[in-house]
């Protein structure tokens, strides 16, 4: 392959779906295991006809879904909408794709450009564990009251610590989070949990809805949430929810960029 100059690069931005039930996550790691990035570098590198570095709006966990990802990389050419689209999805494998491309400024940032990230979780609730969606939504048996679990995340609005939702991981300087809505719904025996923040710390969002589940159960009152978040300590909160049910749905950008829509919002019934 050819070696880019750099005094000659275009930058690319690209949406991404992906069914992260056989990636051990986004990010590329050092002992070969399956990962989104790599596979997304490996057949971008074939279609620039050079070796190919992305960079995501947001790192995803293993068994976690995208519909929405959102990333960026340079290269010495510009294949168009059509070649970067048809051509990387060409030499990708079935259970991930490029949705849409775009040239953009290269001042464009896919992670420190957005101003605001989207995640859905699903939760599909019936006696017997799922079969055809086992690795796309989390199961539970009985009920849960999804009006006492919405009441109660509404605690979780605007900018906030959330040390107790943050997972003993993570690497981020501090837990100060903006979270401009959170809405709980249920429609034919699924529960749909659905958060936009400006960005999200480590397991953030599955040990959000861990603790919101046993809100649903009645295992604990709807003014449990807001006081583990004054708390400030993971330890108190509930268990971390398990990751098929998760999916990254859309990443917001300034209106200078123009990007298209983010990909399709899972439902399913």
């Amino acid at each position: 392959m050819n070696t880019p100059q750099h005094d000659n690069l275009t930058r690319i931005a690209v949406g991404i779906e992906y069914d992260g039930s056989d990636f051990c996550g986004w990010q590329m790691q050092s002992h070969g295991t399956r990962t989104v990035q790599h596979e997304i570098e490996k057949a971008l590198s074939i279609v620039a006809d050079h070796p190919v570095k992305v960079v995501c709006a947001g790192r995803t966990d293993t068994g976690v879904h995208a519909t929405g990802q959102v990333a960026h990389f340079d290269c010495n050419i510009d294949r168009g909408v059509k070649g970067w689209i048809m051509g990387t999805n060409a030499h990708l494998p079935d259970d991930v794709c490029i949705h849409w491309s775009r040239r953009v400024d290269e001042n464009f940032s896919a992670r420190f450009s957005a101003t605001m990230r989207a995640y859905r979780y699903v939760i599909q609730l019936r006696d017997a564990r799922p079969a055809l969606n086992h690795r796309r939504v989390s199961w539970l048996h009985g009920a849960l009251d999804t009006q006492a679990m919405h009441q109660a995340a509404q605690a979780l609005l605007g900018e906030n610590d959330f040390s107790s939702f943050r997972s003993a991981a993570c690497q981020a300087e501090h837990a100060m989070r903006f979270v401009e809505s959170i809405n709980v719904s249920t429609e034919a025996g699924y529960v749909y949990i659905d958060i936009r923040a400006n960005a999200f710390l480590h397991h953030m969002v599955r040990n959000i809805v861990g603790s919101l589940i046993m809100v649903g159960r009645n295992e604990k009152p709807v003014a449990w949430i807001a006081e583990l978040l004054a708390q400030k300590d993971r330890t108190l909160a509930g268990p971390t929810a398990a990751a098929e049910g998760l999916y990254l749905v859309a990443v917001q950008y300034p209106d200078e960029y123009d990007l298209p829509d983010s990909g399709a919002i899972p439902r399913f019934s």
